[in-house]
């Protein structure tokens, strides 16, 4: 049997395992990972996916990590399923009602018709009604008490009753990997992170295919230094493990190679290619992104599931029509999804209807209180209505549900600097940079914030302009800063070299950019000082395009540089004429 085959009966027993166990979401996920795995003979087709080709580019950065990071599948550790050992209960007509009212949301219930039943499924399936019951009041009481979007001391109140069970039943060894999944996510609630993490480790080491217990420890392995601490088994699902990880820590490119190898198998999975266009949306590499949403739409007309992101760089590229009709296929797709609000959301702010804008985000968060995109966005309109208070408190919501968020760092800079307070924005936007090194945006923010008249650190905003020149200024404000803050300083040589790479970049990219005219002025008239006629003689040639007083100011540099010649014996013709 070959190395897909048996991956696939792998997933089709993990399916049936996960549903009988109600855990829907991680059997959505195997089942569709299931279909991404095509055997030549069942289409006649060779396996492979244009949407994991990566371009050259990524290739290069990502060719160190390969050696290290790709397993073959022929080293994988196996698992055997024992059926018997997950099956208990099966035909218990107390679990087929238990299971009926979960399925109904009615965890109570379901909970109180397994109380005196023995088996470990019913075990986990009790325990697991009782945590969704306790995670349902909790939520009701944050509204009762300070709103859908309010704060609240509420807690699950049957963490403790369950806490002790599983304890329990773990130190005598008659727990199961799913009901370790349960005390993982028991002890997580709790705030036992150390805890929760050696448990979920002992249950992906014991059964692999459950991927909501992998994203419980991802969510508990916040640093490098975590997850080199971890001791996992060497199975296939570790890979997708190490991928998703490998992003949320910003190791982009180690993601992209272990996505990339595991599309060697699972070559036509639309988890992988909507992973690969996250991890490239992170990198800002928006033309790969916009491709694969593009096809992965083509091929799953309805999926909701990451489209926010694609919304994201619609937003950023401005492409209106584009993202009209993705906000309108997910509306009739399904309204109340938080992606679907958020999409919404973001088509209004690109309309400039920002209080509209704001309604549709704080839907998204009524849905789920812990987006964490919503928060940061809906910041980001209140920064636009000038509402700082409200701007900063839905940033410091972003940044208590993940630390890591970047970008609502970069937001609380922003406030702050909009409210002129330059050192408290500066100490936020080092924590943005710090996350997200790789971009321009912050680096430019940081130096804006030294250059302000508060703090007017000259030198230090330099080095942040200079930091940004190497992460793809897009947007060409760095050069011409860094020229500006050179003159200032009275170091005409370094203006002049900031200019001439500002222009090479405005031709190369065939545009005019906002400071051209203070660049051929500038230049022209540093060329001048410095007795290169001829090249500022260039310069002044191409002002003359422009209207306004700067061609009034090119035409008599022109004129005394023809003087400047003339009074020269060696140059007899007027090379310039006016």
């Amino acid at each position: 049997m070959g190395t897909k085959e048996i991956y696939k009966n792998e997933l089709r027993s993990a399916i049936r395992d996960l549903n009988e166990r109600c855990l829907y979401s991680a059997s959505k996920w195997a089942a569709e990972l299931l279909m991404g795995i095509v055997i030549d003979e069942e289409k006649n087709i060779p396996v492979r996916n244009k949407y994991l080709k990566v371009d050259s580019s990524t290739r290069r950065r990502s060719r160190t990590d390969e050696s290290s990071s790709a397993v073959g599948a022929g080293s994988y550790v196996s698992t055997p399923v024992r059926r018997d050992e997950y099956n208990d209960g099966m035909d218990n007509d107390y679990y087929v009602l238990a299971k009926s009212y979960f399925d109904c949301k009615e965890y109570r219930r379901a909970a109180h018709v397994l109380r005196d039943q023995t088996g470990k499924k019913t075990i986990f399936l009790r325990g697991y009604s009782l945590f969704l019951a306790g995670q349902k009041r909790k939520e009701e009481e944050n509204i009762e008490l300070d709103g859908p979007l309010g704060k609240s001391d509420a807690v699950n109140q049957e963490l403790v009753s369950l806490e002790k069970e599983l304890y329990v039943l773990e130190k005598k060894g008659t727990i199961d990997s799913f009901g370790l999944y349960l005390y993982g996510l028991v002890l997580k609630e709790k705030g036992n992170e150390n805890g929760a993490r050696a448990v979920l480790l002992d249950s992906v080491n014991s059964y692999p295919w459950n991927w909501s217990a992998w994203r419980a420890l991802q969510s508990v392995c916040t640093t490098a230094d975590t997850l080199n601490s971890i001791n996992i088994n060497n199975r296939w699902m570790k890979d997708f493990f190490l991928a998703s990880v490998y992003h949320e820590l910003r190791m982009h490119n180690e993601s992209l190679a272990k996505y990339e190898h595991l599309g060697e198998i699972f070559g036509y999975s639309n988890y992988i290619q909507a992973q690969i266009a996250k991890v490239q949306y992170s990198l800002r590499e928006f033309d790969q992104v916009e491709e694969i949403f593009e096809d992965l739409l083509r091929n799953d007309p309805y999926r909701v599931d990451d489209m926010d992101v694609y919304s994201n760089v619609l937003y950023a590229r401005e492409c209106f029509a584009a993202l009209s009709y993705l906000a309108h296929r997910v509306f009739i797709t399904d309204k109340y999804r938080p992606e679907s609000c958020c999409i919404i959301g973001n088509y209004y702010s690109l309309k400039g209807q920002h209080e509209k804008s704001v309604m549709y985000f704080r839907r998204a968060l009524k849905l789920d209180s812990k987006y964490l995109s919503a928060w940061t966005l809906m910041g980001h309109e209140y920064v636009e209505m000038k509402n700082t208070a409200a701007a900063v408190d839905a940033y410091r919501r972003a940044v208590d549900i993940n630390p890591c968020d970047y970008r609502a760092w970069y937001g609380l800079g922003q406030a702050y600097e909009m409210m002129g307070m330059p050192l408290y924005a500066l100490h936020y936007f080092k924590k943005s940079v710090f996350l997200q090194p790789n971009d321009s945006r912050l680096w430019i923010a940081m130096g804006q914030c030294y250059e302000s008249d508060q703090l007017h650190m000259i030198e230090e905003a330099i080095k942040c302009y200079r930091r940004a020149t190497n992460c793809t200024d897009s947007e060409a404000i760095a050069l011409p800063q860094l020229a500006k803050l050179h003159t200032e300083l009275g170091r005409s040589e370094e203006a002049a070299h900031y200019y001439k790479k500002y222009l090479k970049m405005m031709e190369t990219e065939e545009r005019e950019g906002p400071d051209m005219v203070k660049a051929l002025m500038f230049l022209a008239q540093h060329c001048k000082e410095q007795k290169r006629f001829e090249e500022a003689a260039v310069y002044c040639t191409r002002l003359l395009d422009y209207t306004g007083p700067e061609r009034e100011q090119a035409k008599s540099l022109l004129r005394g540089i023809r003087l400047e010649q003339s009074s020269s014996p060696a140059m007899d013709v007027d090379p310039y004429p006016l």
